[in-house]
């Protein structure tokens, strides 16, 4: 790393935070909540943030600079109730803006804002509901279930987010789902439709490598439809599942223990080309998994930790982009320094993902090393986060990413 690059980082970093204590608020109360009824039952309330990343990359092709930057997120969440029986949310916003995605005019694909969700929920007494539209009621583990407000690490693993852009628009799908508890246990199952234009584009060849594209190759008749569903028992504290995003850490706001289970299955997702002919192969994921979040005493110290094991089959020798039939182990864990809670409270990490591929004898390991720094939780907060990657070669970046959500 070059002086100019360290200098331009610090420079970042201080003025971030320098906006971020003047922005931040230990007294924020859950955002703007418009109420149209005295107690409240009857309302709009609305979230919004933003990411802003400088990443060095000392592996960038030689024509590309070391040093870039990147609207990582930019979102708008709204939902409101007219009574406790219905629900109406609304996600949208952009990702990833950045020198590659800008356009001159805005008007350019990676420059559009565009609707990550949007359903309609009816409750069927205090802990079901039912629900249907474009949702993120997802299966399979904690990690594709995960918020982008309150995450521990940089970002989330993103083998976790295992179908996204293969079945789904960013990680969601349109269809219904269902979702309540049972005193301590907490479900969500869900029945979708498979996206017709997803990322894997490619033309199954002879050599029999399998593509995710059963829903255009074959039709909606017969590969049309995913299903998927997750399921926890909360051992200490009891999360909210009033919404589907789940939190990555409570910075020992809450002591919560969470074993969970969950798996996502598409009929005829995968298409490989056998004998001359079309040949669907079905796709199921399953996975396993632990959150721990805790205090350790009174003087602001808190635990986090999270590991899941998820055995992944997309078709025979499927490997695609980050995604490959195999297996994946995860885990994280992060430790909040003691301190008084109205000011900078402190949380290192590190995380680490092996990730399987029947395809290639070259596992996937990736390798975390951060911190972050909370002005005032996670509506303002700083993360510098050290990352390597394994895979065939090694590949290393360091990013610092500014948060503010209210």
């Amino acid at each position: 790393m070059n002086k100019m690059t360290k200098t331009l980082l610090l420079g970042v970093f201080f003025l971030s935070l320098q906006v971020m204590y003047s922005q931040g608020s230990p007294d924020y109360k859950g955002g703007l909540k418009i109420k149209f009824d005295e107690d409240g039952k009857k309302y709009l309330r609305l979230i919004s943030w933003a990411q802003v990343q400088a990443t060095y990359n000392n592996d960038a092709a030689a024509t590309s600079s070391k040093t870039s930057f990147n609207l990582r997120r930019a979102r708008v969440l709204m939902f409101s109730q007219i009574t406790d029986k219905f629900l109406i949310l609304t996600h949208f916003g952009l990702n990833s803006l950045n020198s590659g995605t800008l356009s001159p005019t805005g008007k350019g694909t990676g420059s559009q804002i565009f609707l990550h969700d949007a359903w309609a929920q009816y409750s069927l007494g205090k802990d079901h509901a039912i629900g249907a539209g474009l949702h993120y009621f997802n299966g399979i583990s904690r990690l594709n279930n995960q918020s982008t407000l309150n995450m521990m690490t940089l970002d989330n693993n993103r083998q976790s987010w295992a179908t996204i852009g293969l079945s789904d628009q960013f990680a969601r799908h349109i269809g219904v789902f269902m979702k309540g508890k049972f005193g301590k246990f907490q479900y969500r199952v869900a029945i979708n439709d498979a996206i017709v234009n997803g990322l894997d584009a490619r033309v199954p060849s002879a050599n029999g490598e399998a593509v995710y594209g059963g829903a255009n190759l074959l039709g909606t008749k017969d590969s049309g439809k995913t299903f998927a569903g997750y399921f926890e028992f909360n051992l200490l504290d009891q999360e909210s599942n009033f919404l589907p995003f789940k939190v990555g850490t409570y910075l020992g706001g809450k002591k919560v223990f969470n074993i969970g289970a969950g798996f996502f299955m598409h009929p005829k997702g995968t298409v490989k080309m056998k004998g001359g002919n079309l040949v669907s192969e079905d796709v199921s994921i399953f996975a396993i998994d632990a959150f721990y979040d805790a205090s350790l005493g009174d003087d602001g110290s808190a635990i986090t930790a999270y590991t899941t094991y998820q055995s992944n089959n997309y078709g025979e020798n499927y490997l695609y982009s980050a995604y490959g039939t195999g297996n994946m182990v995860y885990t994280h864990v992060g430790y909040v320094f003691a301190g008084d809670k109205t000011k900078t409270r402190f949380q290192p990490y590190a995380s680490y993902g092996s990730n399987s591929y029947d395809a290639t004898s070259n596992n996937r390991n990736i390798l975390g090393l951060g911190v972050n720094a909370y002005m005032s939780g996670h509506n303002s907060k700083l993360t510098l986060e050290y990352k390597n990657q394994d895979y065939g070669t090694s590949t290393s970046s360091v990013t610092l990413q500014a948060m503010i959500y209210l």
